[in-house]
């Protein structure tokens, strides 16, 4: 899997970032018992599906970027790419305590440093209008919805990055990216060693969101643009 991150993306995890993903792993299983984080159980799958998987997005995060994750949950994708990348800042997101609590210890265990807010997204990005060069969600809604949830807290020029598994969504929100602001650039395809298809979106900000997105309520979700 090292292997595959070099050729994939070019990322070699020294030894230091190999040491600090393994605790994070067995971390992540010990407090799965408790928190039920994650339904990914085998450590392989772990390395594969959470920690590969998320460390692809750094194809699309430019260097010394302030990232922001919204939907965090136990850490993906910030966590694995601040490992990673040691350049960037990270800031997570989640509408669950339990989820930040555990990002926290995590973090103070490994010596990373991020910041942290318990907070619906759609709150958290009225409140950091344009704050961050990057938004990065991985597994939380259709793609509209991710839309509307982060395009407002990225700077105009910075992108948003959807974790997906195939571009099938894209059409469906061109209606939401016009709205926001936003402009599909790219997308970066990769195969898993274990043959599971990913897909990086990007999002480019050309130019500012409406203030009145995203609406609260949980419009983005019961009422996608």
């Amino acid at each position: 899997m090292l292997d595959f991150l070099q050729q994939q993306v070019n990322i070699s995890l020294d030894e230091t970032m190999q040491q600090r993903l393994d605790f994070y792993c067995r971390f992540l299983l010990q407090e799965n018992e408790k928190y039920n984080l994650t339904a990914i159980t085998d450590v392989n799958e772990v390395w594969q599906k959470h920690f590969v998987d998320s460390i692809l997005g750094s194809v699309a995060i430019p260097q010394n970027a302030s990232v922001c994750d919204i939907g965090s949950g136990a850490g993906f994708p910030a966590i694995p790419l601040k490992i990673a990348r040691e350049d960037i800042t990270v800031t997570l997101v989640d509408s669950l305590n339990k989820r930040i609590n555990f990002t926290q210890a995590l973090c103070k265990e490994l010596g990373i440093e991020a910041s942290f807010f318990h907070e619906r997204a759609e709150d958290f990005s009225r409140g950091h209008s344009e704050q961050f060069d990057v938004a990065t969600a991985r597994a939380v809604a259709p793609l509209n919805i991710l839309l509307e949830y982060t395009a407002q807290i990225v700077k105009p020029g910075g992108v948003f990055v959807a974790y997906k598994t195939d571009l099938s969504e894209i059409d469906g929100a061109k209606h939401a990216a016009k709205l926001l602001g936003l402009q599909f650039e790219t997308h970066h395809d990769f195969t898993l060693p274990d043959g599971s298809k990913r897909a990086i979106l990007v999002y480019r900000k050309i130019k500012p969101t409406p203030r009145k997105f995203p609406r609260g309520q949980n419009q983005p979700r019961k009422c996608p643009l």
